[in-house]
């Protein structure tokens, strides 16, 4: 079966179509700057990049052109008919969805239901749904989600101090997100390990323009980092990650509205707003290797808080079989990962700086053979656990929607009773 996942954003669409049963991706691409007079159209194959300037309207028009250049300018396909399934990446299930589901008129008023708390990623996610849905009338489309994973978080853990009834009449939770980064890396290491997927202890840290960090135990995540929204945590490539939330009605006295101060704290701090340089790490290593103190002090911000949080995981875990690093930062960064890593012998990490530098920009182990805590550097591939469960779900239905519907019911309910996440 050919799979095609699709991560649908704002402004931009990516997709890889992979040939299952061998995991083997066959193309990948996108399309950047959607909606614009000059978007780019871009695909891989074989090996050999190739990309053109073109005009796309919008989500329905790019997917359309997509599946359209699949098969008449890549050539991995005779007809978009060879396609059985298609997987979606959708940021925010809120608390009904604790695993990938096939998508019926159910799953579709969920996901813009809980557009509020994800208003700049449902809606264009919901938008690429739609899109195939209409270009693959007849194929099977199932959504993943970030906030999936997460769903095994203890009630200890997920609740915020605040009045109960913002719970009941709000949602306001602890939530997660990179919830498909995090189990893949859970999932991969543990058969690095030769563990059953249920049989891991880890903490993983996916490092990138945004970052989170999660405990895993058993398997099954029980804390992460990023909260009711992706803005907490550890300071990110432009969000500020944690703070005083009295920081934000001091300044809203000083004159600040509500626009400003969230234009503030998720596009104007973090590594950004330290260093006053730049929100990508490659650019301050550099500057710091030639003397800016700007730049290397946002770097020790960084590792520093992401220090704290592998205490503090460390703590709640008891028992940690592993530390993971991905993302393009916790795939590529030696320098973060040994800075992060430094003055943790007392948790049983420590660093090999040989095998560290050796690592960069693909999977290995970088732990020392003295560390109690085997470290892996695992690089990022949402859209292998994406066409994973696609391919998984899309067996067990057919292609009539009524199928497909029962069939989403039936894992739905079994979902929320299993309380863990499908895989």
């Amino acid at each position: 079966m050919k799979v095609l996942v699709l991560n649908a954003g704002s402004s931009s669409i990516k997709y890889q179509l992979y040939a299952m049963g061998a995991g083997q991706v066959l193309a990948r691409g996108g399309i950047e700057r959607l909606g614009q007079e000059r978007c780019v159209l871009w695909h891989t194959c074989n090996g050999r990049r190739r990309e053109r300037q073109t005009r796309v309207a919008d989500h329905e028009e790019g997917i359309g052109l997509l599946l359209e250049t699949l098969a008449r300018e890549v050539g991995v396909v005779e007809s978009i008919s060879e396609i059985g399934a298609v997987g979606h990446r959708v940021v925010h299930g809120g608390e009904e969805f604790t695993g990938s589901v096939v998508v019926d008129e159910a799953v579709i008023r969920s996901i813009e239901k809980y557009a509020d708390l994800a208003p700049l990623h449902n809606p264009p996610n919901l938008a690429g749904i739609r899109a195939a849905q209409r270009s693959l009338p007849h194929v099977c489309q199932v959504a993943c989600f970030d906030t999936a994973f997460h769903a095994t978080i203890p009630r200890v853990a997920y609740m915020y101090a605040l009045p109960q009834e913002l719970y009941e009449r709000y949602h306001i939770r602890r939530y997660g997100f990179h919830g498909i980064s995090h189990r893949y890396m859970a999932r991969r290491v543990a058969a690095l390990m030769d563990r059953g997927k249920y049989e891991l202890n880890a903490i993983t840290c996916h490092l990138g323009n945004g970052c989170s960090i999660t405990a895993v135990k058993n398997g099954r995540s029980i804390d992460t980092s990023m909260g009711f929204t992706p803005l907490e945590g550890v300071p990110m490539g432009t969000r500020s990650g944690d703070m005083d939330p009295a920081i934000l009605f001091y300044l809203g006295e000083k004159g600040y509205d509500a626009a400003t101060l969230n234009v503030l704290c998720n596009k104007k701090s973090g590594l950004l707003g330290l260093s006053g340089l730049s929100n990508d790490m490659r650019n301050l290593e550099e500057l710091a290797a030639r003397g800016n103190e700007r730049a290397k002090f946002a770097i020790d911000v960084f590792c520093y808080r992401i220090k704290k949080y592998i205490g503090a995981y460390a703590a709640v875990l008891e028992r940690v079989d592993a530390l993971i690093f991905t993302g393009g930062i916790g795939q590529n960064s030696v320098g973060v990962r040994e800075s992060i890593c430094a003055g943790l012998r007392q948790v049983g990490i420590r660093l090999d700086p040989a095998a560290n530098r050796h690592t960069v920009g693909r999977e290995g182990e970088v732990g020392a053979a003295d560390s109690d805590v085997r470290i892996f550097v695992i690089p990022a591939n949402e859209e292998a656990a994406i066409a994973r469960d696609t391919y998984e779900l899309a067996l067990d239905s057919s292609d009539s929607k009524s199928k497909c519907k029962n069939q989403n019911v039936k894992l739905r309910k079994s979902s929320r009773r299993a309380g863990i996440p499908q895989f």
